[in-house]
Order: C-alpha cells, then sequence, then structure tokens
C-alpha cells in the first residue's frame, strides 16, 4: 500500500491564554501538527490521531531530509489503508508538553527567558483535548468525523466524547482504559523515581546544565518498554538467549533481552526529554472520568453522544481486555451505538502499534462505516 510520502510539521501560535485543569495559566502556546489528505468542502470528514506516551504528530509519511524517521502509524494512515487519505483529512498533533516542538519543559518561560523545565505545569488528559479543539477551529473543524487514539491517545478519544459531545461523531478508543490500575501507577511512578534520582536532572532544570538525566531517563524507558511487551513475545524473541554464548559471572549483559532493553533505553534518551516523560505520564495517571461521579463510569460516560469502536488485544496485561470491557459495557447501559474487538495477538500493548492482519482488517471495516 502506498504511503502519503514527504510531509512537514506545520506550527500554529495561539495567543490566548489556556488555563490547564490544575489552575496555572499559560499566558499562549504553540502546538506542532501534520495534516494528510484534503479537507473537503463541508469538513466533515476530518480525523484526528491523539499520540500515546512516546508519540508525535508524525502520524504518517517520512520527511525529506530524514527518509527514515517514518511516521508511527504509517502502516495503519495513507492511501487505501485503514485509516485512508483518500477519504480522510488525517491530522496529528504533539501535545502541550511535548518535546516535539509544542511548547512544554523544553520551551522559553516568557517570564524568565530560560527554559521552563521543572516550571512547565503538570498538564491533563483534558488540558490536551482542550488545546486540540482550539487547532480544530484553527483549521476550520467544527466537528470530527473521528478521534482515534492507542493507549493514552484512546484516553483522549474518550475525553473528546465528553468534553465536547457535539464536536465528534466517532470515537475508537484503542487498547486503552477508563482508568489506570494501582499496577499501573506503580510502573510510573517507578519510571519517575529513577528520572527524579538521577544527580543530572538538577530539579528539572538540567537545561541550563548543559546535561541530561540519561540514566533516569534510560532506566524508566526500560521499565515502560517490559510493560508493554507480553511474556510470549519476549519469550518468542529473546527466550534465554545469551548476547555471547557464555555467562560472563558478572554484571553486565549476558543475555539477549538484556542487550535488548539497554538498547531501546539508550536510544531513547537521544530523542525525548525526561520532563515531558514525568508530565505524560502523570496525566496518565490522573485520567479518570468517573472520578466525579463516585466511580460510576456509566454515569460519567452519559455526556457522550458519539459512536464507539474499542479494542483491546489478547496478551496486553498492561491494558487488559477486561479494562476495554469495562468502557463498552457503560456505553451499552447508555444506549450509545458500540462496536468491540479483542485482537488475538502475542505482541502485547504495543500490539495497537504493529500490522496485524486481523486488527487492521476489523478496524478498517468500521472506519469504512463513516460517512464524511
Amino acid at each position: 500500500m502506498n504511503s502519503v510520502g514527504v510531509v512537514t510539521p506545520q506550527r500554529v501560535t495561539f495567543g490566548a491564554p489556556i488555563t490547564l485543569k490544575g489552575g496555572v495559566t499559560l499566558p499562549g502556546f504553540e502546538l506542532v501538527y501534520e495534516t494528510y489528505g484534503e479537507l473537503n468542502a463541508e469538513g466533515s470528514n476530518a480525523v484526528l490521531v491523539c499520540h500515546a506516551l512516546s508519540g508525535s504528530h508524525h502520524v504518517a509519511g517520512i520527511y525529506a531530509d530524514e527518509p527514515k524517521n517514518v511516521g508511527w502509524w504509517d502502516n495503519l494512515v495513507g492511501p487505501g489503508k485503514p485509516l485512508d487519505t483518500n477519504r480522510f483529512f488525517v491530522v496529528g498533533v504533539n501535545n502541550l508538553g511535548g518535546c516535539y516542538g509544542s511548547t512544554g519543559p523544553m520551551s522559553l518561560n516568557p517570564a524568565s527567558g530560560k527554559p521552563y523545565g521543572a516550571d512547565f505545569p503538570v498538564v491533563t488528559v483534558e488540558d490536551w483535548v482542550a488545546a486540540q479543539a482550539r487547532l480544530a477551529d484553527h483549521l476550520g473543524i467544527n466537528c470530527w468525523a473521528a478521534v482515534v487514539g492507542g493507549s493514552l491517545g484512546g484516553m483522549q478519544a474518550m475525553e473528546w466524547t465528553l468534553q465536547f459531545p457535539d464536536r465528534i461523531r466517532h470515537a475508537l478508543v484503542i487498547a486503552s482504559a477508563p482508568k489506570l490500575s494501582a499496577q499501573n501507577i506503580a510502573f510510573n511512578e517507578l519510571a519517575r523515581q529513577a528520572i527524579l534520582s538521577d544527580p543530572d536532572f538538577h530539579g528539572g532544570h538540567y537545561y541550563e546544565h548543559g546535561v541530561v538525566p540519561v540514566n533516569g531517563l534510560r532506566l524508566a524507558r526500560m521499565v515502560g518498554h517490559i510493560t508493554y511487551l507480553s511474556d510470549d513475545q519476549m519469550g518468542e524473541k529473546f527466550g534465554r538467549e545469551l548476547k555471547n554464548d557464555k555467562l560472563s559471572y558478572g554484571y553486565g549483559v549476558d543475555f539477549q533481552i538484556e542487550s535488548y532493553l539497554r538498547y531501546q533505553g539508550d536510544r531513547f534518551t537521544t530523542y525525548f526529554d525526561a520532563n515531558t516523560y514525568l508530565i505524560t505520564t502523570k496525566a496518565l495517571d490522573y485520567f479518570d472520568p468517573a472520578r466525579d461521579y463516585e466511580g460510576d463510569l456509566q454515569a460519567a460516560l452519559a455526556r457522550a453522544k458519539a459512536n464507539f469502536f474499542v479494542a483491546s488485544f489478547s496478551t496486553d496485561w498492561r491494558f487488559a481486555p477486561e479494562r476495554s470491557q469495562e468502557i463498552v459495557y457503560a456505553l451499552m447501559h447508555n444506549g450509545r451505538d458500540v462496536s468491540y474487538a479483542e485482537i488475538e495477538c502475542s505482541a502485547g500493548h504495543d500490539s495497537f502499534l504493529l500490522d496485524d492482519a486481523h486488527y487492521h482488517a476489523v478496524l478498517g471495516a468500521y472506519l469504512d462505516r463513516i460517512e464524511t
């Protein structure tokens, strides 16, 4: 199938202040985004793709000067693909607090002239959706045909149906949950402590010291990556294979899985920001639309008017199928139109990123039903 080809990021500046859920007001902000396909005359074929923890606005295609930098959902978005850019106008955006160009900890604080660092406020899923609504206004989109996301992106799709129920027709919530479990919060806290305890963190103002908390960020990514994979997949890919065919009887790399995790951790530190990691994991922890409804998810989702597609993966133990089913049951009890698929896939949580034929067929079939 064809790619959308060479793409160019765009930037928009919003001069009006935005007050975040935590009470802090930003005087203005910038968002970096990409678009694929053409917006029709009615503005009715627009689809927002929301990214997960380490994702970005670069959803599909390549950059002219970086042909190996392929969009993180390129297997899903493009001409003739499940999210078909011959039909849809697809928008990807880097969220507030991100490290790919949108206003975040690496941006200059107008009050000090220095990077925000730790002074950048914690943002929430609700804040991201509020900022995305301003981008929709800028693009002339009154109502999304669909908002699509996996993991943390799925939480944003859910939030769209609650915060702006009249501006979204379909929500596609993939490998997600209505809130994090205590175990998930624990994994996030372990990752944050790895960063916070790194001597090079400098209270979040490491930019001014010309350093990066490499060791903490590396360990955080290793912890996270373990939770994204299934035991089956790790067994299939690595088993107990040795790196050098013999044991070292030391604390270096003996097993292939150790080598893989260290590689992933090292690579992550070259392109992701530690402060953004802290912010994003907190946004994950805080999301809980039922909190203001005494834990009643059905009551929380009663505002939603959109149709839903919910998908889970059999070996995803971080966002298990049971969590998706909680969303489905609450929507059904509210009389909403909801489709649900549990995909048999051995890849764990990362399955939503992969080119699985069954998954793409089911997703594509739902998207084909959406009128533009």
